[in-house]
């Protein structure tokens, strides 16, 4: 028996309004902020397996040290790796930190979520350029191509681990590239540790900071009482305005340490808060993978 149409138009938008509420919103967000970034991004050839060169690029920052070309490289500052046509994909292992200082935000924004659409906004843009994309951290996801490993990786970022600060993990999986995504407001000796092992394997990687304005700028006055996401820090001053000068000066040497730390193991690292369009993330994000930012 046929229904009538009307019938049939609100049975269909009722199945799809099931299926939506499905899918979590920060896939939703990655999505559309992937998208407007490959409608953004020049289009170019694929690289792929095969004898036949192609061209020159600059070297990435999760590609192999083994595939450098040093005799072009000797020529100039730039260090270059040949690309030749068919190209074997790359595996990259994104850690994205869902702790609970990442519960912060003031920018309308929890951190956590800013990093969570921002790693599966990266993994979109490699799976649909050809790459296998995985995770580590509470939920291991080998890297796989295809539609289906979204979805792996969407549930994988969304368990959050139970404690204040996340600690990157010291294993990947094997020829992968690293990319971090966190505050990294941690321990830094963890996180010095968690790099220098990778880096000691060969791995090459990104550390992407997410910081909120008011953790970079510290705008308090007055009497506030400061407390950790996870409850287990507490502070509490008449004199905010006063800490403000040594706080900045501390948040400075974190990032100057960062940045150091990344130098010196031959990774990039890179900086988003939370009150900049999550399409500026992305978009250095996309550049630092191909080695131009």
């Amino acid at each position: 028996m046929n229904l009538p149409r009307a019938k049939t138009r609100d049975a269909v938008r009722a199945a799809a309004e099931v299926a939506a509420a499905k899918v979590p919103p920060v896939l939703l967000q990655a999505e559309r902020l992937a998208e407007t970034v490959l409608l953004g991004a020049h289009g170019r050839r694929r690289s792929g397996i095969g004898d036949t060169f192609w061209q020159y690029r600059n070297a990435g920052p999760l590609d192999d040290a083994r595939r450098i070309d040093w005799r072009r490289s000797a020529r100039g500052d730039q260090t270059f790796v040949q690309e030749r046509e068919w190209q074997v994909a790359r595996n990259v292992v994104l850690w994205v930190d869902q702790a609970h200082s990442m519960r912060f935000g003031s920018a309308g924004v929890e951190k956590a979520e800013r990093a969570a659409v921002l790693g599966l906004a990266v993994a979109i843009i490699l799976l649909r350029g050809g790459e296998r994309a995985g995770i580590v951290g509470p939920r291991n996801v080998p890297p796989m191509r295809g539609a289906s490993q979204i979805a792996r990786l969407t549930a994988a970022i969304l368990e959050s681990p139970e404690c204040d600060y996340g600690v990157p993990p010291s294993v990947a999986f094997d020829s992968a590239g690293v990319i971090m995504i966190s505050d990294f407001l941690g321990d830094i000796e963890a996180i010095e540790s968690s790099v220098g092992s990778l880096a000691a394997r060969g791995r090459r990687g990104i550390l992407f900071q997410i910081v909120d304005p008011h953790e970079r700028e510290f705008p308090f006055e007055g009497r506030t009482i400061f407390e950790s996401m996870g409850g287990t820090i507490w502070h509490e001053t008449d004199r905010a305005a006063g800490l403000r000068e040594g706080y900045r000066a501390r948040f400075a040497k974190r990032e100057a340490a960062l940045r150091d730390l990344a130098r010196s193991r031959g990774w990039i690292f890179g900086q988003h808060v939370t009150d900049r369009a999550a399409t500026e993330g992305l978009v250095w994000l996309r550049n630092a993978v191909e080695g131009q930012a």
